[in-house]
């Protein structure tokens, strides 16, 4: 490949990695006893899932910068020359630009500062309006058919709402399955736009769901209501930016199967008779390492099987003319 084209390659490889909305960022300050900044500290955030370490050091002015970070738990740990340590856990949610300032004692003191506990998640630095759906709600919330979006409801301002994205009213550009009849924000179903790991999820057609991935699959994702940044803007309605899972140093994993079937259901006047209908909902996932520290994997499937009888009623009126002689 030629130079130039490789460094323009090079290029646009970075900008769509900045780009990516699925990202978290954490900035701060590091500061003296005085409140003045610390040059030069050494600010390690090491992954608790993978073990991966980022590293940076503070500027001129005690600032320090660590963007692109998965959705996760992460220990946060300062060092200086002259200084004591700290540590502390954070985690970190999709598209969060978390703001972290520490003050370190000298070390004539001896003394190291370990947080246990992690802090408050202050939105000081966006004016981003809206609500993460968290690990512990995607995997025990209950789910009608297993449907992600239905978690959307849960987020203050969605409701649910109707047009061509509650998916029975032109089943010529409906997949089934991926209903997206919400409104956000009080805005059309059709003014949401959806992301999949910082990439454009939304059909072009309708602005629904592209891919409905399932929940054992997702981590968390969040929802905008309002005054987003530069990087959403796709839709004038919801932004719904969906993460999902990858491996990590534990093995795990998940099987289901979930069975609906009409046996035992009760025959209306409109089954005539026949209400056979057998619903297979089913799947597993599962993650790990291959290279402990270094290389992960992560691989999900799941199945839906669907038969029933439907049965068509017509009414047939007739009309019979005569005409008389003249």
């Amino acid at each position: 490949m030629p130079r130039n084209l490789a460094l323009i390659f090079v290029l646009l490889l970075s900008i769509v990695a900045a780009g990516q909305s699925n990202y978290a960022v954490v900035t701060g300050s590091i500061f003296d006893p005085q409140q003045h900044p610390i040059v030069g500290a050494s600010v390690n955030l090491t992954s608790s899932a993978t073990g991966a370490v980022r590293h940076t050091v503070t500027n001129a002015s005690g600032l320090y910068e660590i963007p692109g970070l998965q959705p996760g738990s992460y220990e946060l740990r300062v060092t200086a020359p002259d200084f004591g340590t700290s540590a502390q856990p954070l985690q970190l949610e999709v598209a969060q630009r978390l703001a972290v300032d520490i003050r370190l004692q000298v070390e004539s003191r001896k003394e190291a500062v370990e947080v246990s506990s992690i802090p408050e998640a202050i939105h000081t630095t966006e004016a981003a309006v809206g609500e993460v759906v968290e690990p512990t709600s995607v995997q025990n919330l209950p789910l009608n058919g297993r449907m992600l979006i239905d978690l959307v409801l849960t987020v203050p301002g969605a409701h649910v709402s109707h047009g061509a994205q509650t998916g029975n009213t032109n089943p010529l550009y409906w997949r089934p399955g991926q209903r997206s009849a919400v409104s956000v924000g009080g805005s059309r179903p059709n003014g949401n736009y959806f992301l999949l790991d910082g990439t454009t999820n939304t059909d072009p057609t309708f602005n629904t769901q592209n891919l409905s991935p399932s929940p054992d699959a997702v981590q968390e994702f969040k929802v905008q209501t309002g005054s987003y940044s530069a990087e959403m803007g796709g839709a004038g309605g919801g932004q719904i930016n969906i993460v999902t899972r990858g491996g990590s140093n534990q093995y795990h994993g998940t099987a289901y199967e979930f069975l609906r079937n009409g046996f035992m259901d009760a025959s209306s006047f409109n089954d005539m008779g026949n209400n056979h209908m057998v619903q297979n909902d089913f799947g597993a996932s599962f993650g790990g390492p291959i290279v402990h520290n270094r290389t992960f994997f992560f691989v999900n499937y799941e199945g839906f099987r669907h038969a029933m009888t439907d049965t068509m009623r017509r009414n047939c009126s007739s009309r019979l003319t005569f005409h008389s002689p003249m």
